[in-house]
């Protein structure tokens, strides 16, 4: 649903008309949390041992083919590596057990929290028409997710041949007017803090501790 055009009804290009980037999680994650479901429900549901085992392995091998694109995202100034997936699981497992594992189960509720914590707050939760699962991790959390991240700006659409178009259009633009306007709120802020800093006289302290730079310097 949110990686297909069709399906989200162009998404992306909604988004980016709005003057706004789009950020789409990773696809591969999908798969890590499939694998690391035998992990993390061991305990809790008594899953094999061994094929908990066997979901270390298998994530470590994976970890080691992704690691020359993360060191580069990671050395840019512009990028960031995405975080893995037992930073994902512990995001969600502060708000929901790992033992959800219908539909995108818990990850969902991960890539929301790294959404939010890597700087784009403003989520949009595509989901198909009456998904049960996908309700219970992804509509049901953002109550707790708006409590934990003041700043998290967050709408759910669901998405089914015979739903009105225009409805979900309304509901995402209307998540975008509210980003905007935090934007611009949080703009006014750093230009008034800015602008106060900017005021204020340099203290007789700040003004001797330059002079004795300048003359070490000299």
């Amino acid at each position: 649903m949110k990686f297909h055009p069709t399906a989200n009804n162009q998404i992306v290009d909604v988004i980016e008309r709005e003057g706004c980037e789009a950020v789409v999680p990773g696809l591969i994650e999908f798969f890590l949390f499939g694998i690391a479901g035998g992990i993390f429900q061991k305990d809790p549901l008594g899953r094999s041992a061994k094929g908990a085992l066997g979901g270390k392995i298998g994530l470590a091998a994976i970890k080691k083919f992704r690691q020359p694109v993360n060191d580069a995202l990671a050395a840019s100034t512009r990028f960031n590596p995405p975080a893995n997936i037992y930073e994902l699981a512990e995001y969600a497992s502060e708000i929901l057990s790992l033992c959800n594992s219908m539909g995108e189960g818990w990850l969902l509720t991960a890539e929301m929290v790294e959404l939010i914590r890597s700087g784009a707050p403003n989520v949009v939760c595509t989901q198909p028409f009456a998904c049960l699962p996908n309700h219970v991790v992804g509509k049901a959390v953002i109550k707790e997710l708006r409590r934990r991240y003041p700043e998290s700006n967050i709408v759910a659409v669901d998405y089914d041949p015979g739903a009105s178009e225009v409805n979900q259009l309304n509901r995402i633009k209307l998540m975008i007017s509210v980003a905007k306007a935090n934007l611009e709120e949080k703009e006014k802020a750093a230009r008034a803090e800015r602008d106060a800093n900017l005021a204020k006289p340099a203290d007789e302290e700040t003004v001797g501790n330059l002079e004795v730079e300048e003359a070490k310097l000299g």
